[in-house]
């Protein structure tokens, strides 16, 4: 249930205040069906709101069965009706997503890089409110929000026993503003924790520690659920628990009680039969999944697991699914509750109390998986997991997925894209490397990063016991990794630590220079650091195509390190044996890794560890007792945190100076009622894109380079670039990040051809001339030109970055026209004020002639004032006279997305209707 703190009422609860029974604080639902009843868990009794009162609930997915209670649970009378929670009890599988319904979450997860500035923007609220005469303390989370700092680790030190110190070191060297601004938010919000930096990745320590499976508030037991500003909070869907990743000013409205507006989902039911065969692993089920679920089309969907052979998948491998949902593309990945997710629950340190209510509530309420159960879905895959063989993925897209017996084959084809005119079956360039008193060659295809990173895999101890066996056995028969690979290792926990060290792993990871470098997001998030220099400089003599490889989720281009081109996903053990061989045209299965003493050759067939080996490690050094020690002090942090000087009140006390944290745009001149929404006159076009354009094209959040809009910004507050940080570090900053808008270095916009990176022209000097797109934003803007970006399919594809809508608003833009959309970043775009439209079915800028140059009129937006139009329309006129018109369809999918477009976006929603209460 709710808690009101400080007579904070969201606009759910103001609407229909009538409609409840308020006791205290607690907040009763209407209970239309008779709902409430009581669960007894070994002598303690429980409220819950039972799903077996409402009619169809017995052929629901999972997933709805969840959702089915959080309606019932939350029945408001006016948002949440008795006609919602019939509709999902009559949900007709086959049917396109047509019911609106309000789901509540019951708790918010984030990171840092997303984090801040959704502190930003609570704290720049209080102001708001302040300023329109209301109380700063009604902006305060209702829901319980943590906030997990691991993604501004960066990897500068790396193949040395110092490396965490001293990389955390400069972690707090470059963030220190940040870090004491949250942990100003600690204190001056409730319901508000953060878990300091070292200690893990949000998404492992959320399974591991933060994820309650069944939660208690005010004697009511209920399913846990949870939204995320970070498209991989999906990894809980492993544990059972519901929710996705959403955009931080989403999620800033779930904070603040606003219920979140959503389609009653299609549901794909994905059976899984027999067992993994020996040798392949959960990288390799991941990524055979994620190319099926890609080539299906799960986009906007649940996806749902079920099936015999789910109970042979242990909750590492599930976690591990569920991470990789936002690259296949669905809303979730979820897993039922059964012997599997008591059994981990109990591993990481959870009460025998906690996991009985998790056993008996799920029972209770039909949510307990029955193997041989067959639920209605919208759409059935089926796959035999005795099928996967052992992949990697790559260069550029997770569901890229290549079998490694063929690696190199698929290297020597895909490297065509990135090296022009060779000839022969390979480029060849090599460039001659003197460093640390060597001397080497590196050439196209050479690995030039190796890391083990990312929740995705770290979280699974069989693969990380995996690699550190392959690489004891490595070390063993006399292979070294080569000269020029920067290997490194960063953990999504501390437990992964201390059961490599238990195991006496360690040791041979470190022989092999994978030495401890952080507990963070690093490679996987663009936060590789730099190559050593005489690598780098040979990289760039040579204009090499080089390579990454890593146990992460994401090879977006341009995302893990400004040298390299080509990058592909692997499983720990992999991501060691690619260390040993170097390059990419190399094929692990026939090329030996190198020679033993002996003289022997040594294959990676030699070296690598059975299921066997690897199971035996994992059962006799992993213990309970290590998440219960590791995690007892979780939300404490070392001296260095407890030591941070920090302001107190309600209101933050803003440093003019910062170049970290800087209050928000987004409420200057706000009024307490709406302005109209009008049509669209004489609109340029800032940006023309292609298809698969990722939020990290349009909002990186990796290095600032010196001679872009933002490095130049920097240097002008003071900032020596090796002090600038990342975008992603830097989010807190609206200067900064709108000057990183569209800033990618591997962006190409149609509009300025030739170029990479974030150029456009600009069409209010003579003649269009080529420039970067934040000072042709400028320039538009201090004309009055308005803005929209045309681009093709799935659309805003990636992490959910706010800043990828907050950037594309600040810069002027008030439409984008896509052919598709990725759900976040669409969603993400209304929470900013800016409206999605979509070109007619099969229909894209090309096809329509348009070349980006024409001016443009969108008529019909006015409408919205009242209505939600289908169409608008689109007309494009050409410097010759000559017009395009078509009508886009309009992609504010329910009345919810609507009322945030009539406000401006989502947070002038709710700031509005808490003044008005």
């Amino acid at each position: 249930m709710c808690h009101l703190r400080h007579q904070s009422i969201s606009l759910r609860q103001t609407k229909s205040a009538a409609n409840y029974e308020l006791i205290g604080v607690q907040v009763v639902s209407k209970d239309s069906f008779g709902a409430r009843g009581k669960l007894s868990v070994n002598g303690t009794e429980h409220d819950i709101f039972r799903i077996d009162t409402v009619e169809g609930h017995q052929r629901l997915p999972f997933s709805l069965k969840v959702l089915l209670e959080n309606l019932l649970r939350n029945e408001d009378g006016a948002n949440i009706t008795a006609d919602h929670i019939r509709a999902l009890g009559n949900w007709d599988a086959k049917a396109d997503p047509s019911v609106e319904i309000q789901f509540t979450p019951g708790r918010v997860i984030m990171q840092d890089f997303t984090g801040v500035p959704c502190v930003v923007d609570l704290a720049t609220m209080r102001e708001a409110v302040s300023d329109l005469g209301g109380d700063p303390a009604t902006i305060n989370p209702l829901a319980p929000a943590e906030l997990v700092i691991d993604h501004s680790v960066i990897v500068d030190y790396f193949g040395s026993p110092d490396a965490f110190q001293r990389n955390v070191e400069r972690e707090y060297e470059r963030n220190r503003e940040r870090y004491q601004f949250l942990r100003w938010g600690q204190t001056g919000f409730d319901e508000f924790k953060v878990v300091p930096p070292g200690t893990g990745i949000v998404h492992q320590v959320n399974i591991e520690n933060l994820a309650r499976v069944v939660m208690t508030r005010d004697g009511v037991a209920y399913p846990d659920t949870c939204v995320g500003t970070d498209s991989h909070t999906t990894m809980q869907n492993g544990i059972g628990v519901l929710g996705w990743g959403v955009g931080g000013i989403e999620a800033e409205a779930a904070m603040l009680g606003q219920s979140i507006s959503m389609l009653i989902p299609r549901v794909v039911g994905f059976k899984l039969t027999g067992k993994m065969p020996a040798g392949a692993t959960a990288t390799d089920l991941v990524l055979t999944i994620t190319q099926m679920l890609r080539e299906h089309g799960v986009v906007g969907k649940f996806v749902e697991f079920y099936g015999e052979g789910v109970g042979t998948v242990p909750v590492a491998d599930r976690s591990t699914l569920g991470n990789m949902s936002p690259e296949f593309g669905s809303t979730c990945a979820m897993f039922p509750l059964d012997e599997q997710t008591t059994d981990y629950l109990r591993m990481t340190g959870r009460t025998e109390e906690e996991i009985a209510l998790v056993e008996a509530y799920a029972k209770e309420q039909g949510m307990w998986h029955d193997p041989k159960a067959e639920p209605a879905y919208s759409e059935y895959l089926e796959l035999d997991l005795s099928t996967v063989k052992a992949s990697i993925a790559g260069p550029k897209r997770p569901q890229d997925r290549i079998e490694v017996s063929a690696a190199d084959t698929a290297w020597r084809r895909d490297v065509a894209n990135y090296v022009d005119g060779f000839e022969g079956d390979r480029p060849s360039n090599p460039q001659t490397v003197y460093s640390n008193g060597k001397e080497f060659e590196v050439d196209h295809g050479a690995v030039v990063i190796a890391a083990i990173t990312s929740c995705t895999n770290t979280s699974n101890p069989f693969v990380m016991v995996g690699a550190g066996l392959l690489a004891k056995n490595a070390v063993e028969a006399g292979l070294l990794t080569k000269p020029w690979v920067k290997t490194s290792l960063a953990p999504g926990s501390k437990v992964v630590t201390d059961y490599l060290e238990r195991a006496g792993l360690d040791t041979y990871l470190d022989k092999l220079g994978f030495n401890l470098v952080g507990y963070g997001c690093t490679t996987c998030i663009g936060n590789s650091g730099p190559l050593p220099e005489e690598v780098s400089a040979a990289v760039n003599a040579g204009d090499l195509a080089v390579s990454a490889v890593l146990s992460g989720n994401r090879n977006f281009e341009g995302r893990i390190n400004p040298d390299v081109k080509m990058n592909y996903l692997a499983s720990p053990p992999l991501v060691v044996a690619y260390a040993l061989a170097g390059s990419m045209d190399f094929n692990l299965e026939t090329q030996p890794l190198g020679t033993n003493a002996e003289g022997k050759e040594i294959f990676m067939r030699d070296i690598w560890p059975s299921y066997d080996e690897i199971a035996a490690v994992v059962h006799s050094n992993i213990g309970r007792d290590m998440f219960l020690e590791q995690y007892a002090s979780v939300f404490e942090g070392d001296e260095t945190w407890k030591s941070l000087p920090i302001p107190t009140g309600n209101l933050f006390e803003w440093d003019e100076n910062s170049t970290y944290v800087r209050k928000a745009p987004f409420f200057e001149g706000m009024s307490a009622t709406p302005e109209p929404v009008e049509d669209v006159q004489g609109a340029r076009v800032l940006a023309k894109l292609g298809d698969s354009v990722t939020t990290d094209h349009i909002s990186p959040a990796s290095t600032i380079k010196a001679d872009s809009p933002a490095g130049q910004y920097l240097r002008e507050q003071g900032v020596e670039p090796a002090d600038f940080n990342s975008y992603g570090s830097r989010r807190g900053n609206h200067e900064v990040m709108i000057r990183g808008t569209f800033a990618n270095i591997r962006l190409r916009n149609q509009l300025a051809p030739g170029t990479e990176g974030g150029w456009t022209r600009d069409f209010t000097a003579e003649g269009g001339p080529v420039t970067t797109i934040y000072e042709a934003a400028q320039n538009y803007a201090a004309a009055g030109v308005p803005l929209v970006v045309l681009t093709g399919k799935e659309y805003g594809t990636g992490s959910s970055r706010d800043w990828a809508a907050k950037g594309t608003r600040l810069l002027g833009v008030k439409a984008v026209v896509a052919a598709s959309y990725e759900r976040i970043h669409r969603s993400n775009l209304i929470g900013m004020g800016v409206l999605p439209l979509q070109y007619p079915e099969g229909e894209n800028a090309d096809t329509l002639g348009l070349t980006g140059e024409e001016t443009i009129s969108i008529t019909g937006i006015s409408e919205i004032n009242n209505t939600i139009p289908e169409t608008v329309n689109v007309k494009a006129v050409a410097q010759d006279g000559s017009t395009v018109e078509f009508d886009a369809t309009v992609r504010l999918d329910t009345p919810g997305e609507a009322e945030y477009y009539r406000n401006g976006g989502i947070l002038q929603y709710v700031l509005r209707n808490l003044l008005n209460k």
